[in-house]
């Protein structure tokens, strides 16, 4: 009996250790999330940029992406809310943390390729591009081939694309736009030109949007729904 009772305090002793680094992970990236929110506050963009940097050199980009930067633009409400900070403070963050997702996008890679595309791009008036930057980037790590318009994209250019790469999906961040913009005006003219294309919605606008949608429009109002639908491709 001594044996199976020692095994299974080994167990338990592996366990409380397991749990504890784990704990210690989560902890640690919290605690460096709470301090690139305090390096934003006092505009200390150098700080900021070095906290990222050495957790990129620690763990890799793809970690630093989806552990730390994405918590962070969660945390401040870049992505998937609406913004409460100064406008100078987002403009600095964002400007910085484009171009490490755009670093993570180029060197991302996935072992296995899905036979999906994806067309991401953002109607005319709406710059905030991190969403869907982040989109690209979880995608093509999951190897869905992106096809990345970018932001302030003219319908006819949507739909001259369509038609010539025949995605399996267009997808759309809305973060803000401008006060002219009309959602359902853009839905409505958006799925004249892309006839039958299913086009999945995220961000900000798509929680404030109350009247009813039909396909080929879907919304994803919540990120556990956009890592729903990414892990449906």
């Amino acid at each position: 009996g001594y044996k199976i009772s020692h095994i299974n305090k080994m167990n338990e002793e592996e366990i409380s250790q397991k749990l504890l680094s784990l704990d210690h992970t989560g902890a640690r990236q919290e605690m460096i999330v709470n301090n690139l929110i305090k390096f934003m506050i006092d505009l200390d963009m150098v700080s900021l940029e070095r906290s990222i940097d050495k957790f990129i050199k620690e763990r890799g980009i793809e970690k630093a992406i989806t552990q730390i930067i994405f918590k962070f633009l969660e945390k401040i409400g870049i992505l998937w809310l609406t913004n409460h900070i100064n406008p100078a403070q987002e403009h600095l963050v964002s400007n910085m943390i484009r171009q490490k997702l755009i670093v993570g996008i180029d060197t991302v890679s996935s072992p296995i390729i899905l036979n999906r595309s994806v067309l991401l791009f953002l109607p005319e008036g709406e710059y905030h591009e991190l969403g869907l930057l982040f989109m690209h980037f979880i995608l093509k790590s999951r190897g869905v081939k992106v096809i990345y318009l970018g932001s302030s994209i003219p319908l006819q250019d949507v739909s001259y694309l369509v038609e010539l790469k025949r995605p399996d999906y267009l997808y759309c961040h809305l973060t803000t736009v401008g006060q002219n913009f009309n959602f359902d005006k853009f839905l409505y003219n958006l799925c004249k030109k892309v006839a039958g294309t299913p086009i999945i919605v995220s961000g900000q606008l798509t929680n404030t949007y109350t009247k009813k949608i039909h396909p080929p429009v879907y919304f994803k109002r919540t990120l556990d729904e956009v890592m729903e639908f990414v892990g449906s491709l």
